[in-house]
């Protein structure tokens, strides 16, 4: 597995995948969850070359002796690293759920080092004054005995502070990211470890309180992915986020919650991919 050095000259790992097309940098969600549950993102491999980094305390790449190294502000400082070691002068980014606080950060940090946003169901209250529109979503499903357990568990949390614990409240409540509770969308759920040390760690440092502000100065081109029936993160406040961004758009996709790549294949491809294609420019 090819790697980088970090901001603080650590080595760090990362995926690459897809050959000799024009990079995507993707950062996965959880927070702390294993890259692996991305899989490629619906076939959108065969439109751009994935780079998928390990992020601190993740996979292969070592938790931080400094764990405000590991928040999702400071990370900001590893992309940068990681757009020097690709030999870019700007970078496209990708990310997904909580991977939208990393990409956020990065843009809101190094604006002129951005070339696109890809912001997929991103959970968007901390820079938003938007409602959730999560809680509709679950009552649209009311009386599913499988959502009702999930719902029922999120409130009571891991149990222990250990990756054990962590792992098996997400298996738990994992109902929740989708919008059925079909085959595919239960083997998807199993993909991807959680690191509890990690996930930790991604809160460890407060963002600056006029990052919501900043948005308004991002000029590279944003795509925001939202499900219609996301009972994670909602669907009303992604939307919002789009227009807070100088230069962002929303995609909303009907009968998904929170994995489009999984809940609606082809659209998200066919969404993402047609995004990419009009962006393609110098680097």
């Amino acid at each position: 597995m090819p790697t980088y050095r970090g901001a603080d000259f650590h080595q760090l790992h990362y995926e690459d995948r897809g050959g000799a097309l024009p990079p995507l940098v993707v950062l996965a969600g959880g927070a702390g969850r294993h890259p692996s549950y991305l899989g490629d993102l619906a076939g959108l491999d065969g439109h751009r070359r994935l780079i998928v980094p390990h992020l601190r305390g993740v996979g292969e790449s070592p938790p931080p002796a400094d764990v405000t190294r590991g928040s999702f502000w400071r990370q900001a400082e590893d992309v940068d690293r990681l757009r020097e070691h690709l030999g870019l002068s700007r970078l496209p980014v990708l990310g997904h759920s909580a991977g939208t606080r990393l990409a956020i950060a990065y843009a809101a940090r190094f604006p002129a080092n951005v070339e696109l946003l890809v912001l997929v169901t991103p959970p968007a209250a901390w820079l938003v004054d938007v409602p959730s529109d999560a809680g509709e979503a679950t009552a649209r499903r009311h009386g599913d005995p499988v959502l009702d357990a999930a719902l029922a568990a999120a409130p009571r949390g891991p149990g222990g502070r250990d990756d054990e614990a962590f792992n098996a409240h997400m298996a738990r409540v994992a109902p929740l990211g989708y919008a059925a509770w079909g085959p595919a969308e239960r083997a998807h759920a199993r993909i991807g470890r959680f690191s509890y040390a990690a996930n930790r760690a991604w809160f460890s440092v407060d963002p600056p309180a006029d990052v919501a502000d900043r948005l308004a100065g991002i000029t590279a081109p944003v795509l925001v992915v939202a499900g219609a029936e996301d009972a994670i993160t909602g669907c009303a406040p992604a939307v919002a986020l789009a227009r807070r961004c100088g230069n962002g758009r929303a995609e909303v996709l009907e009968r998904c919650g929170h994995y489009p790549w999984v809940e609606r294949p082809t659209a998200f491809r066919h969404t993402v991919a047609t995004f990419l294609a009009g962006q393609t420019g110098p680097r």
